[in-house]
């Protein structure tokens, strides 16, 4: 079964019940933003991280973002695989911008989760991926943060990322599911779904007064 087949109809709150259900770890990520957010992303996440820049230490030839991308996923497959981006703790900087990030299109990625700002809206929503991260940028953040490791764990939004976890993301937030569990995971999640459904249609016939009644008893 795919990913996209497993995540429909699923919102992310679902799934990340049943990452409670099964690890005591957070596993969410709230608070983003998106150039489409009816865009559903999903995928095999592959990692960035970026650091301050430090000109002593960061050559810059290699410390970009475009060589980056390619040691994110050179032991990986490309295609359909999140590219995570960690700003460790620079959240309202840019880490990209439409045209270095056009290599994401280029791979045929299903899209970028990252906690730092990316530019160009307009021009990232004009490609097939989607993308979610902590707002939108007008300057270029290349003077602050550079990457610096490629396909390692990294903390986005207080979750860790380790290369090969699933990244699931929709409206203004995400969860990472371990690589290994994450079709039992999104069965839990749809089973979970499909409770809470027939809850609602049970309150429909619901009576007021029984309710009450019962609290009255417990009180």
């Amino acid at each position: 079964m795919n990913l996209e087949t497993l995540a429909e109809g699923l919102g992310v709150a679902d799934v990340v019940d049943a990452m409670m259900m099964t690890h005591p770890h957070r596993a969410h990520i709230i608070d983003l933003t998106s150039p489409d957010p009816s865009r559903v992303l999903i995928g095999p996440a592959v990692t960035i991280g970026f650091l301050p820049v430090r000109k002593d230490f960061m050559d810059p030839d290699k410390h970009s973002l475009v060589p980056a991308i390619y040691r994110a996923v050179q032991n990986h497959d490309a295609k359909g695989a999140v590219l995570v981006m960690a700003s460790n703790g620079h959240t309202k900087t840019s880490l990209g911008g439409g045209t270095k990030l056009s290599r994401v299109e280029n791979l045929g990625m299903a899209g970028i989760l990252a906690d730092g700002y990316i530019r160009d809206f307009e021009e990232i929503d004009s490609y097939d991926f989607a993308t979610y991260c902590t707002g939108e940028a007008v300057r270029a953040g290349g003077n602050e943060v550079q990457p610096y490791l490629s396909d390692v764990p990294v903390s986005i939004g207080n979750v860790t990322v380790v290369p090969g976890d699933v990244i699931f993301a929709k409206g203004n937030a995400a969860v990472v599911v371990p690589g290994d569990e994450v079709e039992m995971i999104f069965k839990k999640a749809r089973m979970i779904m499909e409770k809470m459904d027939a809850a609602k249609e049970a309150g429909r016939s619901e009576n007021p007064s029984q309710v009450l009644s019962k609290g009255d008893d417990a009180i």
